[in-house]
């Protein structure tokens, strides 16, 4: 028998392919309760095997009235993008290299010169000034998650 995580991700997947638009919306904690589990278990699943790297983008809101939205974007229909997530970007990025892909993709005119404004403040050192240490590795999953919402 499959493990737990793997019963849960096949449930979301099969979820995602039934609808037209490649997004859904579960509650965290009822989803838990419908497999008997932790609602870190759900935590746990979306994680590790709904990234940006596979193409999923994912929102999430706690609190009583909380859900997650999940969102598959085609990153392997277009080449390029994947190749920009997957291994220009990877799982860390300095400011310096992120800029260099914004000011890219403003060239190609793939993104407005304003959106290319608002993805470097979120990735300025000025707005992840809190984060310690890590601070590349927060960097890139924000670079991948605005480009895949892009994306969409």
């Amino acid at each position: 028998m499959p493990g737990m995580s793997n019963l849960i991700e096949r449930f979301i997947k099969e979820m995602l392919e039934e609808t037209e638009d490649g997004m859904i919306e579960i509650g965290r904690n009822e989803l838990a309760e419908q497999f008997g589990c932790a609602p870190s278990q759900i935590n746990y699943v979306l994680t590790t095997r709904f990234t940006p790297y596979k193409g999923y983008y994912i929102e999430s809101r706690r609190g009583g009235g909380g859900y997650i939205k999940i969102i598959k974007v085609g990153i392997e229909e277009d080449e390029n993008m994947e190749e920009l997530i997957v291994n220009t970007i990877g799982s860390s990025i300095t400011k310096n290299k992120a800029y260099h892909i914004i000011e890219g993709l403003i060239e190609e005119k793939i993104i407005t010169s304003r959106e290319g404004d608002v993805m470097k403040a979120s990735i300025e050192d000025v707005a992840l000034a809190r984060v310690t240490s890590g601070r590349n590795y927060l960097r890139a999953d924000i670079l991948k998650n605005m480009l895949l919402v892009l994306m969409k």
